[in-house]
């Protein structure tokens, strides 16, 4: 089976009925297997399942062949921060693969990762990454192309609700750095552009696969904002010709952390192989995976064979706009912080 049609059957299964496991405060839980020795757990945000899915099996006949040792793994699936929160209240997880690092952070201000864990792997500990891009219905009716088209009044948007989502947050900030460029950094201007901005926004969900489903099972909204790899992965399971990614001049670097869990991976047993589950990421064959699920990579000669996949864009980080992760968390994100403010005017 190749990677699209594995992503397509997972997907639409997903999307209508979770694919079969336990759900554990309000999380998908699901085993690869069960009769093995040692279970890995890999707790990651909402919209991983299929990615997974994919690179799991691999990884294990990859452990199998130089370790001679078989092995199963286990996914838990939620919203990056409840993940996080799950992991602090008793969630047994050896690795998170998040897709926000102030949820691998509160690990670590828990304890339960290292204080360096940024130090620990290449690219800040981020083995991919992607941006904010946009899925919009045949023919982009509403001429949907970058963000100043989603003020327009007649313009309704879906994406996950911030407070509850890093996929959501980035989306908010990709938003910021925009209008910060295209105001010269006018606050009064910059808050205007996104009182109008979140007005817009047709409905909150909690995660990313929620929001795919408002739009795309509900047909709610003009425009679903979400990671450039999922909007792809959306148009390829629904049908290409029924939908239309864009993906704006400017937006952010959205980076995908991955940390062990050194408390719960000593605890059970599986350091070593918690470790090489994360290094594993990084080879040469998971990065052509992770490509295939239209995720942006590090490795050269990948980058090389996906180049035309992957439009031009200017990328911003976090920090260059608003200081640190911390400080956007503090300033736009916390109760009564600036988008409490700005959804109450």
């Amino acid at each position: 089976m190749t990677l699209s049609s594995a992503f397509r059957t997972g997907l639409r299964r997903s999307l209508l009925a979770v694919a079969v496991g336990t759900v554990v405060s309000g999380m998908t839980f699901s085993s690869a297997a069960v009769a093995q020795e040692r279970e890995l757990l890999n707790s990651s945000y909402d919209i991983a399942r299929e990615l997974f899915a994919a690179i799991n099996p691999e990884f294990q006949a990859w452990w199998e062949e130089e370790h001679g040792e078989e092995i199963a793994i286990s996914q838990s699936h939620g919203g990056s921060s409840a993940q996080a929160r799950a992991i602090m209240q008793g969630l047994r997880a050896d690795v998170v693969t998040f897709n926000q690092v102030t949820d691998v952070q509160a690990l670590a201000d828990a304890g339960l990762v290292a204080e360096d864990w940024q130090d620990a792997f290449e690219n800040n500990a981020s083995p991919y990454y992607s941006t904010t891009a946009f899925l919009v219905r045949k023919g982009n009716p509403k001429g949907i192309e970058s963000w100043d088209d989603l003020v327009k009044e007649d313009v309704q948007m879906v994406f996950p609700n911030p407070k509850t989502s890093g996929n959501g947050r980035y989306t908010y900030l990709a938003a910021w750095g925009f209008a910060e460029n295209e105001f010269d950094g006018d606050e009064e201007k910059i808050q205007d552009f996104m009182r109008t901005f979140l007005r817009n926004v047709a409905v909150f969900d909690t995660g990313g696969r929620g929001a795919t489903t408002s739009f795309i099972e509900r047909g709610i909204g003009d425009v679903l904002i979400s990671f450039e790899s999922e909007v792809n992965n959306i148009r390829s399971e629904y049908g290409s010709d029924d939908y239309e990614v864009i993906v704006p001049p400017v937006s952010i670097l959205a980076e995908f952390p991955v940390a062990v869990v050194g408390e719960n991976a000593e605890r059970n047993g599986n350091s070593d192989l918690a470790q090489s589950y994360l290094e594993y990421l990084y080879s040469e064959d998971a990065q052509r995976q992770l490509a295939g699920f239209n995720y942006r990579v590090h490795n050269d000669t990948v980058v090389e064979e996906f180049a035309d996949q992957f439009p031009d864009t200017e990328l911003f980080e976090v920090e260059n706009v608003f200081g640190s992760w911390e400080e956007a968390m503090e300033n736009h994100f916390e109760g009564g912080a600036l988008l409490d403010q700005l959804q109450r005017r």
